[in-house]
């Protein structure tokens, strides 16, 4: 079964409904854990500082939203642990995943069409690809 899961969240609507199916995949064993990952993308850092003002106010609703996904695990009973790295996304936790012993990640996948996916490609089809372990990919 899968106890050791790893779920990678961005705050998005796809990760509020991943966090539910590994919150799904936990109960199945009575002794899972999950960690959450969130990357920080230098990009996306930039953009928060700009949208919010400065530095500490970006951390502040980073942390304020992964507080949301550990408040949902603990109401759950699931052990969980946050992990916070920094890099380009879809590598960093590509790293991170196959570096760790997990049984399962668990990721939202964004409502790229097919065209951007073919020119841009995507972090959750990078992801899929070069994990080792199983990938849940949820809409």
């Amino acid at each position: 079964m899968f106890n050791r899961i790893l779920l990678a969240v961005d705050g998005s609507d796809h990760s509020d409904r991943a966090a539910d199916k590994a919150i799904g995949l936990a109960k199945l064993s009575d002794d899972a854990s999950v960690e959450l990952l969130y990357v920080v993308d230098a990009k996306q850092s930039k953009s928060d500082v700009m949208k919010y003002g400065d530095a500490d106010t970006a951390t502040f609703k980073r942390k304020e939203m992964l507080k949301k996904y550990e408040a949902k695990l603990f109401n759950k009973g699931i052990d969980s642990e946050t992990t916070v790295l920094f890099g380009s996304p879809a590598e960093t936790i590509i790293k991170h995943a196959n570096e760790g012993d997990y049984d399962c990640l668990v990721m939202g996948s964004r409502g790229r069409n097919e065209f951007q996916t073919f020119v841009l490609g995507g972090v959750s089809h990078k992801v899929m690809k070069h994990v080792k372990a199983p990938v849940m990919l949820v809409k």
